[in-house]
């Protein structure tokens, strides 16, 4: 039987996200590792990442006009935001997820 999201929970919005990377560069490797960390720290359960290889994935890369990697995309909830790096910046990736005020 599935277990029904309490008020709370059902209340906060879904992530969904985007990371490019480049097969095996050390930038994207940390960028997935801390996006990973990040998305079970902060958004526990409420998010889908999906990594996607620009060398297996050209069509997407150029559709989503990526001219650098690694570049995570938050396509939900709205407004759709870019950040490229390696999220290794805590404070960034929250501010840039809208999770975090800046300078808080």
């Amino acid at each position: 039987m599935k277990k029904l999201p309490t008020k709370s929970k059902a209340r906060e919005p879904h992530y969904v996200l985007r990371l490019y990377v480049s097969r095996s560069t050390l930038k994207s490797k940390l960028a997935i590792e801390n996006m990973k960390r990040v998305c079970e720290e902060h958004l526990n359960g409420r998010y889908d990442l999906e990594v996607i290889d620009i060398h297996e994935h050209a069509n997407l890369a150029r559709n989503e006009q990526i001219v650098a990697v690694p570049t995570l995309i938050k396509r939900l909830p709205l407004p759709l935001r870019r950040l490229v790096g390696d999220m290794s910046d805590l404070n960034k990736v929250l501010f840039g997820l809208d999770l975090r005020q800046q300078g808080s």
